[in-house]
């Protein structure tokens, strides 16, 4: 299988399956010295660990992860940093009803045609379990961007069709989520994530955009259908005088004041904090549609393998809406971008390199 990897510098590998013995990561193109402990990785793990309440699956998982290398006396060396996450909640009999069925909404179809055969056992490597190791990575990347003073931040601010943005819309959307589980059915919803501190010109200018980045990126997450930079799909029904986002110099800008660049700042943000494929120093923000969780208990309407029509209703353990779980992921995969565009954007100015091997003169 390819496509397993990610990312230029700072590049992740993943591997393991929603009913094998482990999931885990392989993160190349760490700098050493990053202070990094189990601890570090594991408090972004709990964000995502299923069966903490009625709108997640009842698996129970702890997702305790283990450094296995990469680190010594608690920093990093500069070399493969490998992570594993060990199952310990599988039921693989719950599948087996479904095992010659392709369930609709999922991988099962694709993966048949491709190899000839699938892991049926909750999807095997198309699982949301796998973005576990997505997370793992993304813990080490925020570090790293912390001692940059760079944040990354995500949270879901729509659910089931219900904005987030109030306490009221929150509590409607707990009880639709509660009440579509009850049902045997789930729900989609939005995550939106947002990256400040980032100075401009991060991101290449052609094929290499920051948001063509960010958009593969975010998009490789199962669930995601839809991903959004600043306005998104609204620039389409505005004007170029509407869209476009006035510069002005600030004053005195502590934050700047050695850079080489002019202090521009912008009145509004309509482009999301990119232009050009490159940071304009503005917050970036991002959004992500999430589709809803396509195993339910519902009767649907399938085919078996060998053709044979069939009405199936799934079993197991299944999150009603996947969008609270995943919310970390969005988070973990755009650091993972936002920190390989950084390595990659050092060796962009000749100044930059000579602050390095230059010899003073």
């Amino acid at each position: 299988m390819g496509g397993s990897s990610f990312g230029k510098i700072f590049r992740i590998s993943t591997f393991g399956e929603s009913h094998g013995k482990a999931l885990g990561v392989i993160v190349d193109g760490c700098p050493a010295g990053l202070p990094l402990s189990e601890e570090d990785i594991q408090s972004y793990l709990e964000r995502r660990r299923p069966g903490k309440n009625l709108k997640m699956t009842q698996r129970k998982e702890e997702d305790r992860v283990e450094i296995l290398s990469g680190t010594f006396c608690g920093r990093t060396t500069g070399t493969p940093i490998a992570l594993l996450v060990r199952n310990e909640d599988q039921r693989s009999k719950d599948y087996g009803e479904i095992a010659e069925s392709f369930r609709p909404g999922h991988a099962d179809y694709g993966f048949f045609s491709k190899y000839g055969f699938r892991d049926y056992r909750g999807g095997g490597r198309s699982s949301g379990r796998e973005t576990l190791s997505r997370v793992a990575a993304g813990a080490i990347a925020k570090k790293l961007l912390q001692e940059l003073h760079i944040t990354v931040e995500a949270e879901v601010s729509e659910l089931a069709g219900i904005s987030l943005a109030t306490p009221e819309g929150k509590e409607e959307a707990d009880r639709r989520i509660l009440s579509l589980r009850a049902e045997g059915d789930s729900a989609g919803g939005v995550v939106t994530c947002k990256v400040n501190g980032l100075c401009p010109g991060i991101g290449e200018p052609v094929f290499d955009k920051l948001d063509a980045r960010l958009a593969q990126a975010v998009m490789s997450i199962g669930a995601v259908k839809a991903v959004e930079i600043g306005d998104g799909i609204l620039v389409s029904r505005s004007l170029g005088s509407e869209n476009n986002d006035a510069f002005f110099v600030e004053e005195d800008n502590e934050l700047n004041k050695d850079s080489a660049c002019l202090r521009l700042r912008k009145e509004s943000n309509h482009s999301g904090g990119i232009l050009g494929g490159m940071s304009d120093g503005a917050e970036i923000v991002l959004k992500a549609s999430f589709k809803p969780t396509p195993s339910i208990s519902k009767a649907q309407k399938t085919v078996k393998e060998d053709g044979e029509p069939i009405t199936i209703e799934i079993k197991g353990r299944h999150d009603p809406t996947v969008v609270e779980r995943a919310c970390v992921v969005v988070e973990a995969m755009t650091a993972v971008v936002i920190l390989d565009c950084l390595l990659e954007n050092m060796s962009a100015k000749l100044e930059n390199v000579k602050k390095i091997y230059g010899k003073e003169e």
